[in-house]
């Protein structure tokens, strides 16, 4: 008999990228403060993706005005080398693409031997199928609503399937579905009806510049995915 599905927690995760460099530990605490569950962090390095973005010592330095989650999607190949410094910057949780190196399963290993939860990134090309065999070792399944690389691009409908796919390949598990890119309230109902839960958001968020604006912001999406849901809001 198949378990029952228990819906894996709301969480919005702001995406720094989207906020203004000049003052990274202001922004942190003013999401914080707006309601973030989690903070979310792109790492891009000019090579798997076209953008360049920040590194392992900004991370650190964000770490002490927060502790919230810090959500590390890493943007960059080879991974392997530079996990250790990852954690050690304070990430929590490390995501890597299953199409950013050969072996996926040892940079998975890797980042649990860290004492960190493990997450895979699927691009919009790339067939829920590649995540397949890995299932036991990761916490986290982000699917790429946009192509990687630069923020403010429109979200992908064909996202939706295969939020459904992954939620249902993951059915039974511990596994959050996340989804990064083009997230806002006018989709993240639909994404929550598809059976993700960990809405990443930038320019959607980091839109008004204040921490009240982050508030009504953070709210949105939130209200928006917990109706789907089914939630009390």
């Amino acid at each position: 008999m198949s378990q029952p599905f228990t819906p894996r927690p709301l969480v919005i995760a702001p995406s720094i990228l989207a906020s203004d460099f000049s003052k990274l530990g202001e922004e942190v605490r003013a999401v914080d403060q707006a309601g973030a569950d989690w903070i979310h962090l792109d790492v891009m390095d000019g090579h798997f993706v076209p953008n360049i973005s920040y590194g392992p010592d900004v991370i650190k330095a964000m770490r002490p005005h927060t502790k919230k989650i810090f959500d590390a999607h890493l943007m960059i190949s080879p991974c392997d080398p530079y996990l250790e410094a990852f954690a050690k910057a304070g990430c929590d949780h490390i995501t890597v693409h299953a199409e950013a190196g050969p072996h996926l399963h040892r940079s998975l290993q890797a980042i649990r031997a860290l004492g960190k939860k493990a997450g895979v990134s699927i691009n919009p090309a790339t067939p829920v199928s590649a995540i397949e065999h890995v299932l036991d070792l990761i916490d986290l399944v982000l699917v790429m609503s946009v192509n990687p690389g630069f923020g403010g691009q429109a979200f992908i409908r064909g996202s939706l399937g295969k939020v459904s796919d992954v939620r249902a390949m993951t059915a039974g598990r511990p596994i959050d579905v996340e989804v990064d890119g083009g997230v806002a309230p006018d989709v993240s109902g639909e994404l929550a009806a598809a059976g993700a839960n960990a809405f990443v958001a930038g320019s959607a968020v980091f839109k008004g510049g204040t921490m009240e604006a982050y508030k009504a912001n953070i709210s949105a999406i939130r209200n928006a995915a917990a109706l789907a849901r089914g939630e009390a809001i």
